[in-house]
């Protein structure tokens, strides 16, 4: 990983690239484009046990969430910003639920998902602000889609000079999780590197990545008691079959590296527990009216495999809210997810999914778990 020196260089060499950029003149107009997308969600939550043994109470929800963003476009270089809904203390979920604001009948609470600036020069990207996680994934299991980092990235092709393989794909990575005004080694913050290597006709695609986290809260928003860091091995495929129908295979697995058998933070029964893989069939899509998608995913995650408050919360209703935290903690678990969807038209869909999780080692003297179902509909311009 990229060590907090050569990250202050790289950041100097970039803003002196950009700045030569600009200084070139250009006539090219400025292209400007929207986007906005609405969901509304009917949710059911069942059959969810606690870790001292107790049932969580059913759960009925109704929930939606509504975004919209603006991005000018000129020549070599972009930005823009997206709004949201959504708990402004909760990264992971724009969703809202109707009924439970501060107020009857109250005013929604809306916040900037992404802010950013993009640019290109032959083969070279770059991003600065927050953005779209710019690393190659197949599902939420490690990163959520709803979760924007904070932060610079780099990205930059190399032809490989075949018919077959497409140019392959070196992106890396610098977030800030949480900056405190000191030097850049005592922030809490992420680094990534990927290659993505990927088929001209993208029958296939691998995606290995070494993502290191560094002066990590234990739990987020202020209750943590402790700091960690891990260093996470992410090797991912996509292999779609080369048949007529639209078949695809998914595999991820992940290894954190850190050794926590000595750490006095961390619990002997968890020291180990650092693992974590998912394998996923799919078939279809909703490219295209009249269109369906079906899709499996199987995962198994250890408590220490990712960092739990970044990645997906919608495989069950565990979270920190016993520690003021409305985020999820959904790692620790095995399950399954079921998806049937179908497509309207190009800009409009239905999508059922079904969640069944069991913890793997108890956080209490019972393991919890829980089912949830899930019924969405979306439509964007």
């Amino acid at each position: 990983m990229i060590s907090c020196f050569y990250k202050v260089a790289i950041s100097i060499i970039l803003m002196l690239f950009c700045c030569g950029l600009f200084a070139q003149q250009d006539s090219t107009k400025m292209l400007l484009s929207y986007e906005m997308d609405f969901r509304f969600r009917i949710e059911h939550d069942w059959n969810s046990m606690k870790s001292n043994g107790s049932l969580r109470t059913d759960r009925s929800r109704l929930r939606y969430r509504f975004r919209t963003g603006i991005k000018f476009e000129k020549s070599w270089y972009s930005f823009g910003c997206r709004i949201r809904t959504g708990d402004l203390r909760k990264q992971q979920d724009p969703q809202l639920t109707l009924g439970k604001g501060l107020e009857e009948f109250g005013s929604l609470p809306l916040g900037f998902e992404k802010i950013y600036f993009k640019g290109q020069f032959d083969k070279f990207k770059f991003s600065f602000g927050k953005f779209d996680y710019p690393f190659t994934k197949s599902n939420e299991l490690f990163w959520s889609d709803n979760v924007f980092p904070e932060g610079i990235a780099l990205e930059h092709s190399f032809d490989l000079g075949s018919t077959n393989l497409a140019p392959l794909k070196l992106t890396a990575g610098h977030f800030v999780l949480s900056s405190n005004g000191q030097s850049f080694f005592n922030d809490a913050y992420i680094q990534g590197a990927q290659l993505t290597l990927q088929t001209q006709n993208k029958l296939f695609s691998f995606f290995p990545g070494l993502f290191t986290f560094r002066n990590i809260p234990n739990i987020p928003d202020g209750a943590h008691t402790f700091h960690l860091d891990y260093s996470i091995l992410n090797l991912g495929t996509n292999i779609r079959l080369p048949f007529e129908t639209p078949l695809s295979l998914e595999f991820d697995f992940y290894q954190n590296m850190e050794d926590y058998t000595n750490n006095p933070d961390v619990e002997s029964r968890f020291a180990d527990e650092r693992s974590g893989y998912a394998i996923g069939i799919k078939w279809g899509t909703l490219k295209q009216a009249d269109s369906w998608l079906f899709k499996l995913t199987y995962s198994n995650i250890e408590r220490y495999a990712i960092l739990d408050y970044m990645a997906q919360n919608d495989w069950g209703r565990w979270d920190y809210s016993a520690f003021n935290s409305p985020d999820g903690r959904l790692s620790n678990y095995e399950g399954i997810e079921l998806v049937a969807a179908y497509a309207i038209s190009e800009k409009l869909n239905v999508v059922a999914k079904y969640y069944m999780i069991e913890q793997l080692v108890p956080i209490g003297l019972f393991s919890e778990n829980g089912q949830r179902l899930r019924l969405d509909l979306n439509v964007s311009l």
